[in-house]
């Protein structure tokens, strides 16, 4: 199955506790569409480099998802009729990549 990473912006206004169940709503439609989510990784709120629909702060949430293509154009869909997220990109990978074991890597680098 393919591999996909997407990463979405909720609106500030939301509570963190409502970003976790959107978290939730996507991950719950992606298991039905015969996929699973690898990780599931809440950023927090961050600002944004420029304002988006009024909004300078943002919610950032990254999910790592196996699923077939047409689970994800409707995941995409959903995401996009969904006005808590001002934004949301997927892309296709071929491997994830583990982050924490590339920047012990680099810490490791830099500290010899």
């Amino acid at each position: 199955m393919p591999l996909y990473e997407t990463v979405l912006i909720a609106r500030q206004d939301m509570t963190p506790a409502q970003v976790d169940e959107l978290a939730t709503s996507i991950e719950k439609i992606i298991t039905d569409g015969e996929g699973k989510v690898q990780k599931t990784d809440n950023w927090g709120l961050r600002s944004l480099a420029y304002r988006i629909n009024k909004n300078k702060k943002g919610y950032y949430v990254l999910f790592n998802i196996e699923c077939p293509a047409p689970t994800m154009l409707e995941a995409e869909r959903l995401i996009r009729l969904n006005e808590d997220i001002l934004r949301y990109q997927t892309l296709r990978v071929e491997e994830f990549i583990d982050e924490t074991a590339e920047r012990k890597e680099r810490q490791e680098k830099e500290a010899a």
